[in-house]
């Protein structure tokens, strides 16, 4: 055999393999046509180039497998760096960036702004359709300001801490969403929404993508960050869990830190009306295609406890 039919039989063993893994996931995209998937992007998976164009990619494939994407993305270190830039001073509480006046201006500037309209320009050219939007257009999100208090090691007293504009999601209307439903336009939504009169505030992303992904009734709310997923006591991944499983491990300590939060972030999404919550690795090439169109996904999938 000479090498140009070498080099044919190699080109053609690529190609089978290819139109095999398209045939294996055929059954995934008739399953997940029509529904809801709220992605939350950020973390490495947003900050590195290739891995962000794989990322549009992805999502435009879900849009033309008839799913409906909806991207909800952060942006901190991003914000950071343009406070740094501007020489204003941020400070942070339980992981919480204390926001004031001239903060929440440029957390708006960087999150509806360039972050923003990168991810848009992403995924347009990815062929898809993209528009982006804050929680501030068409009233998506609703917002409060986020009371957060913390306990004085020595008095054992309680007090209520002044982040300033960090809000939270009060209400969410999914109007404007229900009409990107309906068209192939992809929605990519800045984590910012407005408060009782007209105040901006700053709202963490993944607190978000999962008060909206409850409000639309998502079937799927998928956590792309820069760990496997939730793991085990060994540090092992665990694969899927259910909601009471879920509280059990925080309550023994399996499930701590910075992973807490995420979960219970999943869990309200959960109770909602979200079917389930994935958290998974962002950083692995293609991570939302393995997880919903392979038969054993790649991250931690959370349901609610059967009745």
């Amino acid at each position: 055999m000479n090498e140009t039919d070498a080099n044919g039989d190699e080109e053609r063993r690529v190609w089978l393999e290819k139109a095999h893994t398209l045939s294996e996931a055929l059954p995934f995209f008739r399953r997940h046509a029509g529904e809801t998937v709220v992605v939350k992007y950020g973390g490495h998976a947003m900050g590195d180039e290739r891995l962000a164009l794989l990322f549009a990619r992805d999502i435009v494939l879900l849009r033309q497998v008839g799913i409906d994407p909806v991207v909800v993305h952060g942006g901190g270190p991003q914000i950071g760096a343009m406070l740094d830039r501007l020489k204003i001073k941020s400070s942070f509480v339980d992981g919480l960036r204390v926001t004031d006046q001239a903060t929440v201006e440029i957390v708006e500037m960087v999150l509806a702004g360039s972050i923003n309209k990168q991810i848009v320009t992403a995924i347009n050219q990815a062929g898809g359709i993209a528009v982006g939007i804050s929680g501030k257009d068409g009233g998506l999100i609703r917002a409060r300001k986020l009371r957060r208090g913390q306990r004085d090691p020595d008095s054992n007293i309680e007090r209520v801490l002044d982040l300033g504009f960090v809000g939270e999601p009060a209400e969410i209307n999914p109007h404007l969403l229900e009409h990107f439903r309906k068209t192939d336009i992809v929605p990519v939504v800045a984590p910012i929404g407005s408060g009782p009169s007209g105040e901006t505030y700053n709202i963490n992303a993944d607190t978000a993508a999962g008060a909206i992904a409850g409000a639309v009734g998502a079937a799927r709310l998928l956590f792309l960050t820069d760990v496997a997923g939730v793991l085990d006591k060994h540090g092992s991944l665990i694969p899927d869990m259910t909601a009471s499983h879920a509280r059990t491990l925080i309550e023994d300590g399996t499930i701590f830190g910075g992973m807490i939060p995420k979960v219970e972030t999943c869990l309200e999404a959960l109770e909602r009306g979200t079917a389930a919550a994935v958290i998974l690795d962002g950083r692995v090439p293609h991570a939302i295609l393995l997880e919903l169109f392979t038969p054993h996904g790649i991250g931690t999938l959370i349901r609610s406890d059967p009745a």
